[in-house]
């Protein structure tokens, strides 16, 4: 049985937005589903669905529930679920998820893990 693709986010399911024009350095933490269409500086951490436009620069880490990369991503990823890798993205770190798919075009240089329900387990203990 196959995954299907992750839904797409609608502006009303997110939480913060971030904007085209918008530049963010810092730390930047939240609960809900949060959409990136700026430049972000820093770590980037939701409990949620995270969503990566495809003109955003990040400088980051980053960590979530799920994801969906669409622009430049320079840090490591670490996603809890699925992880979705555009053709138009470019992600320069590590990336560790339980569920991953890259698209044809897309560029990832770095070490690919996917983590299993064990470990993920054994980390929230």
């Amino acid at each position: 049985m196959f995954r299907k693709e992750t839904k797409e986010l609608n502006l009303k399911e997110a939480e913060t937005i971030i904007g085209p024009s918008i530049k963010v350095k810092g730390n930047f933490y939240g609960q809900g589903n949060i959409i990136i269409e700026g430049t972000v500086e820093g770590k980037i951490k939701t409990n949620n669905f995270l969503l990566i436009g495809d003109k955003a620069k990040i400088v980051a880490n980053i960590e979530a529930k799920e994801a969906k990369v669409g622009g430049e991503v320079k840090g490591n990823i670490k996603i809890k679920g699925y992880l979705e890798i555009l053709s138009t993205a470019k992600v320069l770190g590590d990336v560790e998820a339980t569920l991953i798919s890259v698209a044809k075009g897309a560029v990832l240089n770095g070490k690919c893990t996917m983590i299993t329900t064990n470990k993920i387990d054994e980390e929230k203990k």
